[in-house]
């Protein structure tokens, strides 16, 4: 059975890090495209990073550009969301999400309906 597993979630003071992880099991992870996504209380779900299964394409959205960083271990079978400079704003649960048929190259890649999704890691940024 496909699934995923987010951690590295907590609480950082504004303007540090965090690395965020997604674990698939069940399946091999560089089959597939994967996504983050963001949710705030009150606010519609964000994606916020793509990373394409092959040739890894990326594509970040505009409020997270130039401060986090999608990559992938295959052998680990994980893909990570390096978060730096982190803002108040960036509070929200992550998810990662994984699909066969993402378009990471394209600026529309988040509205793709991802097959599989995870339980989600709480980020919260305050002072």
């Amino acid at each position: 059975q496909l699934q995923l597993v987010e951690s590295g979630g907590g609480l950082v003071q504004p303007g540090g890090s965090l690395r965020l992880s997604c674990a698939g099991s069940g399946f091999t992870l560089d089959h597939y495209g994967i996504g983050w996504f963001r949710q705030a209380p009150g606010k519609e779900r964000e994606g916020v990073s793509c990373i394409s299964s092959i040739g890894g394409s990326t594509n970040y959205a505009h409020s997270v550009k130039g401060r986090f960083t999608i990559s992938r271990d295959n052998a680990k079978n994980t893909v990570y969301l390096q978060m730096n400079s982190l803002k108040p704003e960036d509070t929200a649960s992550y998810y990662c999400a994984a699909d066969p048929f993402t378009r990471c190259w394209s600026s529309d890649w988040s509205s793709v309906d991802f097959a599989s999704w995870g339980q989600g890691t709480q980020v919260t940024v305050s002072s």
